[in-house]
């Protein structure tokens, strides 16, 4: 990587401890990443771009802001990227990956808030993102009561601006989130200085659907046994799609589902055929937290599907531009598309997710499902056992983990995890050996 500590002085980052996390980052990528075998030729792209996902895509973003450009930074696949683009700014997701960022939070938010908060928060206060700090505005959102009490002191630190969730799907809901859509676009007209045009957002939106309908091929070749690409890697691609610039991840991302593709037809896969298949849902998993993911995938399984923010929720529904004639129509397709086709934990009661997981089980084939969340992130903790009742009423095994950013539970949560494979192999040994057990 190139030197880029004039930058980063210019951003006003804290050079010593931004140093500090680059020292840390490239260990733990190797040892997660260039560990595995045969790996695709198409994951070399994005080993670049964690190469300089703090170098030369902050290069990019400034040299996109000395044009004129906005840089508009986030934490929720809620904000919607295409009124973001048509108005001339680009999206990013913001740091929030890694216990690094914590003890930093930790000093103006309670320890009994979940990782992901905490250490968005240590991020912004550390001046150790290049992201928060090339951003000329936050978009937050009031998906959990954390998040929501948390933008309130961020505000402090960074130009902030929140949207308000409906609590429940139901026309009230729709209404206040269709009017949420109408004052994001003002505030970013307000910033830009630019008026949102059908002609610029029904280009932005097929940019974003492209985006969405490359990652559905993707992972449409993980459906295949053997899995041509572990879940590790596949969740690297995903996570990438928050920073990296959406024309080249996309041809990116085309390149790498080809590559999947001619493996699932030749029969080639990264584990052996029949190895244990794993669905994770849960809380998002933001880079560099490739914690669980690593720990399943060294145990004997392959994660085969994420139904979480950087997984299905963020590509599965694409925006309807068919019917979209005017501005007007074309932002109820674009606030449809968030409303109706996210099920989010934030809202009561969310069936729909529940039936989204055993969907996604069935189409990927998956053996089990393991249901991650954050630890103190109440809003997936309290639906962990109601998705249990539902998935035990279709014979989906589930394993429920609560983990943070740290390394200490490693060992037991790879107990656990072993534990749950070997069981899921147990129940569907059907052979005559007398290997099965009761």
């Amino acid at each position: 990587m190139a030197d880029y500590h004039e930058m980063w002085k210019n951003l006003n980052m804290d050079l010593e401890s931004h140093d500090m996390l680059c020292d840390v980052l490239p260990q733990l990528f190797g040892q997660t990443f260039l560990t595995q075998e045969n790996r695709p030729d198409g994951m070399d792209y994005f080993n670049m771009v964690v190469a300089e996902v703090h170098g030369g895509r902050i290069q990019e973003l400034q040299s996109f802001k000395k044009d004129g450009g906005k840089v508009i930074g986030s934490f929720c696949i809620y904000v919607p990227e295409e009124i973001v683009s048509a108005l001339g700014s680009v999206l990013v997701g913001l740091c929030a990956g890694s216990q690094f960022w914590v003890p930093s939070g930790e000093k103006v938010l309670p320890r009994n808030i979940c990782a992901l908060i905490k250490a968005g928060m240590g991020a912004k206060l550390s001046r150790t993102c290049p992201y928060f700090q090339s951003s000329d505005l936050i978009v937050g959102e009031n998906t959990c009561d954390g998040k929501k009490k948390a933008w309130e002191i961020l505000s402090d630190y960074a130009p902030m601006y929140v949207m308000d969730m409906p609590n429940k799907k139901s026309p009230m809901g729709y209404a206040l989130w269709r009017e949420e859509i109408n004052l994001l676009v003002k505030r970013i007209e307000e910033l830009t200085g630019c008026s949102l045009t059908f002609e610029a957002l029904l280009e932005a939106t097929e940019r974003v659907n492209a985006k969405r309908t490359a990652l559905e091929h993707l992972y449409d070749t993980r459906k295949s046994d053997p899995a041509p690409i572990s879940g590790t890697d596949s969740l690297l691609v995903s996570q990438a799609a928050f920073l990296d610039d959406t024309k080249r991840f996309t041809s990116s991302v085309e390149a790498l589902a080809d590559e999947c593709a001619k493996r699932a037809r030749n029969g080639f896969g990264v584990f052996k055929k029949g190895a244990p298949r794993i669905l994770i849902t849960g809380t998002p998993i933001v880079v560099p937290n490739w914690k669980l993911h690593n720990i399943i995938e060294t145990s004997g399984a392959v994660i085969v599907a994420e139904e979480n923010c950087t997984g299905t929720r963020y590509f599965e529904k694409k925006v309807d531009t068919e019917q979209a004639k005017d501005l007007d129509s074309l932002l109820d397709a674009i606030a449809h598309r968030y409303f109706d086709g996210i099920n989010c934990a934030c809202f009561a009661p969310n069936n729909a997710r529940f039936e989204d997981v055993a969907r996604l089980a069935e189409e990927y084939h998956a053996d089990g499902v393991i249901n991650a969340s954050l630890s103190f992130c109440g809003t997936y903790q309290v639906e962990a056992e109601k998705l249990r009742g539902y998935l035990d009423e279709r014979g989906i095994p589930m394993l429920n983990i609560e983990t943070d950013y740290t390394s200490g539970d490693e060992g037991q949560l790879k107990t656990r995890i072993e534990a749950f494979i070997e069981s899921i192999e147990n129940t569907s040994c059907s052979c005559s050996c007398g290997c099965c057990k009761d």
